[in-house]
Formats: C-alpha cells, structure tokens, sequence
C-alpha cells in the first residue's frame, strides 16, 4: 500500500513538473490575430501576454474606431490563446495523471 503511495506522489511530482514546462514552453507560442479589415494585428503568446501591435495609420485619427478595434481583437487573441493553453496544459494534465479510482 504504502509503496503505492509513493509511486503516486512522484507521478504528481513529474506531472507538476510537466505542467510548469509546458507553461514555460507556451511562453514562445506566439499567436497572431488581426481586425476583419487588417487594420490592426496582434501578437500574443499562449500564455496571454501581448508581444506586439500594430495599429494602421487611419486607425489614429478616429480615437472611438480605434478602441473598439483594440477591444475586439486583444478579446479575440486573448480567447485563441486560453484555447491554446487550456488545450496543451489539459494534454500534459491527462497525461500525467494517475489513475485513481473515483476521481
């Protein structure tokens, strides 16, 4: 019984450890989304931090049009990339798990 016990701990130990790899690894999973018209484009890591913007020139003279397009498109990057994360850390997750009984 007890060499179970033990045998699961370190299977929780190396999923744990898999898990903050995979987190590490989703950091340089770079992610672009773009507005329907390309007028603005960002890039995001899996991990859902942006790495960069870019903002078409007629997007600066209208400041309403302009944060509109930032609030739709940062929205839809941040969903790719929890969709992209939830996705490989479940993977890692399922993997590493041991099977135990009732859970």
């Amino acid at each position: 019984m007890f060499g179970d016990m033990m045998g699961m701990m370190n299977k929780l130990k190396e999923a744990q450890k898999k898990v903050e790899e995979t987190k590490e690894r989703l950091h340089s999973v770079l992610l672009d989304e773009a507005s329907n018209d390309n007028k603005l484009k960002v890039t995001i890591t899996a991990n859902r931090t942006i790495k960069s913007l870019e903002i078409d020139e007629e997007l600066l003279t209208d400041k309403e049009m302009l944060e509109d397009y930032l609030i739709l498109t940062l929205n839809k990057a941040i969903e790719r990339a929890t969709a992209v994360n939830e996705a490989e850390l479940a993977a890692v997750a399922k993997e590493g798990m041991p099977n135990i009984p009732g859970l």
